[in-house]
């Protein structure tokens, strides 16, 4: 293999400019040509492609986002536009690709891989959502970012005596919201993976915190569940508590990655490197435990994820 790609796909996530900085400075050092593509798969169907060099990545590290941006490509869902991608990779001896984002952007590299260009996937998302891997890329630095929310939003609550129904991203995984509320001392968590009920689950625990004397109420929603402004809405009818929704959204995207984040996105870009210096591809980077390892992306596709019940457990215990 003499040269490959590196493209970042759907939603950013902080640590994906360390893991592109990795694959490129690893690359190069392995004597590769390397190519950075721009906006996701649109760039390689469009051709907005770079050579890079290492002072293309210089600089990065530390930035948030995606330095060659990102988007959704809906035209590579088809074999049409992932025979475009072909051509693209052909056209510039692009032999193997390294793309680093979520499930979506995976299936297209699986149907890439296919098509007889080698690719292996990094996993880049906040939610950490991507059941073959105990960590994903971003996940940490999103964490802290919504705990620093959490405890700035309840230092007002306390002067108020008030409730927050904080909801933050996760639309089938709650891993966010199960960990930054256990971190951030939350009333009530509520995650797609258990089911819950209202005035058990939620209502109940604000009236017991209410009764032991507390002056401040946090409520953590994982998006998949939603209706944050109507849980506010019924707790405040309930309780008399004044409840308001924090509905946290893409601010939990931004920032600086933490040491984590740049530690993890570089590991798992030396190790996708070294994959396609070996002529492996159809595969994507994952953690366990402390290890670098690999699977098939049609078999990590179809693996299963399972919230962390001790863990939910533990944070409904010292609520």
């Amino acid at each position: 293999m003499r040269s490959i790609g590196v493209l970042t796909s759907g939603g950013d996530a902080p640590g994906m400019n360390a893991a592109v900085r990795s694959v490129v400075r690893c690359a190069l050092a392995e004597g590769f040509k390397v190519y950075g593509i721009y906006d996701g798969y649109n760039g390689l169907i469009n051709g907005k492609i770079e050579e890079m060099t290492v002072n293309s990545v210089s600089n990065i590290i530390n930035k948030g986002g995606t330095a060659i941006y990102t988007a959704r490509c809906l035209e590579f869902k088809d074999q049409e536009g992932v025979l475009k991608g072909k051509e693209t990779c052909e056209k510039l001896g692009i032999e193997g690709l390294v793309v680093i984002g979520g499930d979506g952007s995976f299936r297209g590299a699986a149907d890439l891989s296919s098509a007889g260009i080698n690719c292996v996937g990094i996993p880049g998302t906040i939610d950490n959502d991507i059941t073959c891997t105990d960590y994903t890329i971003g996940y940490d630095t999103a964490m802290n970012t919504v705990v620093d929310l959490i405890d700035k939003l309840r230092d007002t609550c306390n002067s108020h005596a008030r409730c927050s129904v904080v909801e933050v991203m996760g639309r089938r995984c709650g891993d966010l919201a199960l960990n930054a509320g256990l971190a951030g001392g939350a009333t009530a968590i509520v995650v797609p993976e258990i089911p819950f009920d209202f005035e058990k689950d939620i209502l109940a625990k604000v009236v017991d915190a209410k009764n032991r004397g507390k002056h401040n109420f946090i409520v953590v929603v994982a998006e998949g569940i939603g209706g944050s402004a109507e849980i506010s809405k019924k707790i405040e009818e309930a309780t008399g508590i004044e409840t308001r929704a924090a509905i946290l959204a893409h601010i939990q995207r931004g920032g600086a990655p933490s040491a984590k984040d740049r530690i993890v996105a570089s590991r798992m870009g030396k190790y996708a490197v070294d994959l396609l210096k070996n002529g492996i591809g159809n595969r994507v980077v994952a953690m366990k435990g402390n290890d670098i390892v690999d699977y098939n992306i049609h078999e990590a596709l179809k693996m299963k994820k399972s919230i962390d019940q001790e863990l939910f457990k533990l944070a409904d215990l010292i609520k």
